[in-house]
């Protein structure tokens, strides 16, 4: 799944112990692990089995950390360090070499996100993207408008097994919820747009090749789902009929589920009929088909479609969860009919459904990550050398 993060608002919480805030968190490629950025330092979690298996701080007084996203299972990650200089920057780091690889500085626009693949680093600003080759970071090799983009809106499409080159990128576009779609595999990105919302774009998901694209808009009532190839909206879903604020879309690596967070505290889970022709778990772009699989709830009036408004025939979800409305949670799928949601509390809960029946989803594990004693050894970056201390 391209890609699932959050950032902290300002209704964050402090982390256990008051002496760091969680900044934010974020998946990586293929949801086996997740960073999480605090002001002190970033640390890597391991989720099955759960553990924290990294953590890196800054000298004393670095301020920490506000963005961190990491390549697969790698040692390579993308920084953003924390406080108004730190947002003008980006670095790229091998924590194995245990060296800078890259740092992108003259930045004018606070950055708001950063996604990487094995081929591109895209740096998000209020009203650009910027597309890096991992092979030569001395100048972007394009520069996309967008609209005004504070909540850093991408995806970067990545496949573990990728050759390297290719790829494809959403973001906004110019036009209010409008979604812009870019082939990076040409010479020159092929440039698609979608008209995937009457209002603003709030939150998007890709499948990590790229194929399946899913989005809400700050509405927050609909979910549609679309081919990156054509534009072609493949299913629309109902997360309720009251305004939200969507915090999170992820889609499932079989393409069979698509699960949404929200402000209103309940983790949704939907059926789709997405398939690619093959029925593989990875659905390269123009092969994408409709199947039936497991229903989504649907009103008793459903019948009358065409005659009464279209609410009356939505998809509803297929499997619920609630969650406390205290803060905001970004949420990924696991092993089969498994979902994992991480809180920006420092939550962490892996929860099971039934594929078949659906409706009450089941908590099977929950951790708080940031007050958990048992942690690696803390490496310090320092431009000097790097020192080592026991937890």
């Amino acid at each position: 799944m391209a890609h699932a993060a959050v950032a902290a608002d300002s209704s964050a919480v402090d982390a256990d112990d008051n002496s760091f805030r969680l900044l934010s968190v974020s998946w990586n490629q293929d949801s086996s692990c997740f960073t999480a950025a605090t002001t002190a330092d970033f640390r890597v979690f391991n989720c099955a089995p759960f553990q924290e298996s990294l953590r890196r701080v800054l000298p004393s007084g670095g301020g920490g950390y506000a963005i961190v996203e990491m390549l697969f299972r790698s040692s390579v990650f993308a920084l953003v360090a924390a406080g108004e200089a730190g947002r003008h920057r980006v670095e790229l780091w091998d924590d194995k070499k245990n060296k800078r690889i890259c740092d992108i500085t003259g930045i004018r626009s606070a950055v708001r996100a950063v996604r990487v693949s094995t081929a591109y680093l895209a740096v998000v600003l209020d009203r650009t993207v910027r597309v890096y080759e991992l092979g030569d970071l001395a100048r972007p090799l394009w520069k996309i408008p967008t609209a005004l983009n504070l909540r850093g809106l991408c995806c970067l499409s990545c496949h573990a097994d990728s050759s390297g080159s290719g790829g494809v990128l959403a973001c906004p576009g110019t036009a209010s919820g409008q979604v812009r779609v870019e082939d990076l595999g040409k010479e020159q990105a092929a440039t698609r747009l979608i008209a995937a919302h009457s209002s603003e774009v709030a939150c998007m998901a890709m499948t990590t090749d790229g194929a399946v694209l899913a989005t809400a808009s700050v509405k927050g009532t609909l979910v549609r789902v679309f081919s990156t190839m054509d534009g072609t909206c493949l299913q629309e879903v109902r997360r309720g009929g009251d305004q939200a604020d969507i915090h999170s879309i992820a889609l499932s690596p079989n393409l069979r589920w698509l699960a949404v967070c929200s402000d209103k505290g309940t983790l949704h889970v939907f059926s789709l009929r997405v398939r690619d022709a093959g029925g593989n778990q990875s659905a390269a772009a123009g092969s994408v088909v409709q199947t039936n699989t497991a229903s989504n709830a649907r009103s008793s009036l459903s019948f009358m479609k065409g005659i009464l408004p279209n609410y009356f025939s939505s998809e509803w979800s297929f499997a619920q969860f609630r969650l406390p409305e205290t803060t905001r949670y970004v949420a990924a799928f696991g092993e089969e009919n498994t979902v994992m949601i991480i809180g920006m509390d420092g939550s962490f809960y892996r929860c099971g459904f039934d594929p078949v029946n659906g409706k009450e989803i089941v908590r099977k594990e929950y951790f708080r990550f940031l007050k958990d004693k048992d942690s690696p050894p803390i490496r310090t970056l320092s431009k000097k050398k790097l020192e080592l201390h026991d937890v």
